[in-house]
């Protein structure tokens, strides 16, 4: 048994048991891959994919079993690099970071101007996408860490940890008519345009069910992912913003107002996930602590070694 043999054997369900779109990703040919599984399945004597005619149809009940087991080796084996890595304290790493254009953007700079300044060896990689996006890089590996407000706790391979509330906040041109009418309501923001984010960032669901819950039907005139283009519209006259609290700068944004509407729309936990079963190297728990300084190395350890219920801020 080889670990090639396992790579293509958990790259085969990946890609929706395609043996072509497998080896055009493990970068292979197609006979070599066919070839491999053949010989795995008469050493281990078991069939491990369900076939008609040439094409893979399902996977059987042992091949479920050899799955679960070529991925926990493939994890184990790639542990091991990291452990080699973490403990050699060679002069050099990389550090790939998942998260949304939110948090990219107005989160993470002064605490990765901090990382680079205490880790100037290690080389980082960001990555902006949806809260789904975000989660599925953590899953297969294409990060090591995962930072969103939405769907990460969402999976059970993922450990989610809380880094800190917010809340929304709506923003207005300076002297609209909002702005006169405090205490705000949702009532009063259903009667304009509302400028917001897309369906699934940036706590976009809390946002619904607060006018759900007074069976209000806001105008919800234009969605972005983006906070600086739904400011941007914003300042054009287009509508009202709601936008996240962190995104919002009096310094920059001058020819804004904002309304404070915590008592409006439901908190938001922005949390962070990584795989359960990933080894963390020194400079990530490093990260970790700096984005959240409650969440320090012991705090994470005694988590992942209990149950993996999340400890809450």
């Amino acid at each position: 048994m080889k670990l090639q043999q396992l790579r293509y054997l958990v790259e085969i369900e990946r890609c929706g048991l395609s043996i072509s779109a497998a080896a055009e990703a493990l970068f292979t040919s197609q006979p070599g891959v066919s070839k491999q599984i053949g010989l795995l399945e008469e050493e281990l004597g078991v069939t491990i994919f369900e076939r008609s005619g040439k094409r893979l149809a399902g996977i059987t009940a042992p091949g479920q079993i050899l799955l679960a087991m070529a991925r926990r080796i493939l994890s184990e084996t790639q542990n091991m690099k990291r452990v080699g890595e973490d403990y050699a304290a060679e002069s050099s790493g990389m550090l790939s970071i998942a998260t949304t254009h939110t948090q990219a953007r107005y989160t993470l700079p002064s605490v990765i101007q901090r990382f680079v300044q205490r880790h100037p060896e290690i080389r980082l990689h960001i990555q902006q996408g949806s809260p789904l996006q975000v989660a599925a890089w953590v899953l297969d590996g294409s990060a090591d860490l995962g930072i969103a407000t939405e769907a990460l706790d969402r999976h059970a391979e993922l450990l989610t940890l809380p880094c800190f509330q917010w809340a929304h906040l709506v923003v207005t041109p300076r002297g609209h008519p909002l702005l006169a009418r405090q205490p705000l309501t949702l009532a009063a923001l259903a009667e304009y345009p509302l400028i917001t984010y897309d369906a699934t960032f940036t706590g976009r669901s809390h946002i619904d069910r607060a006018f759900e819950r007074q069976s209000l039907r806001p105008n919800v005139m234009l969605t972005a992912i983006d906070s600086d283009v739904i400011k941007t519209y914003v300042v054009l006259g287009l509508g009202v913003g709601i936008i996240a609290e962190m995104a919002f700068d009096r310094s920059r944004d001058e020819a804004l107002a904002a309304i404070r509407a915590s008592h409006l729309f439901e908190g938001n936990t922005t949390r962070l996930a990584f795989r359960r079963d990933v080894w963390l190297r020194a400079y990530e728990y490093d990260f970790i602590e700096l984005l959240a300084p409650h969440l320090t190395r012991r705090m994470v350890e005694a988590t992942l070694k209990g149950d993996g219920a999340d400890p809450g801020l």
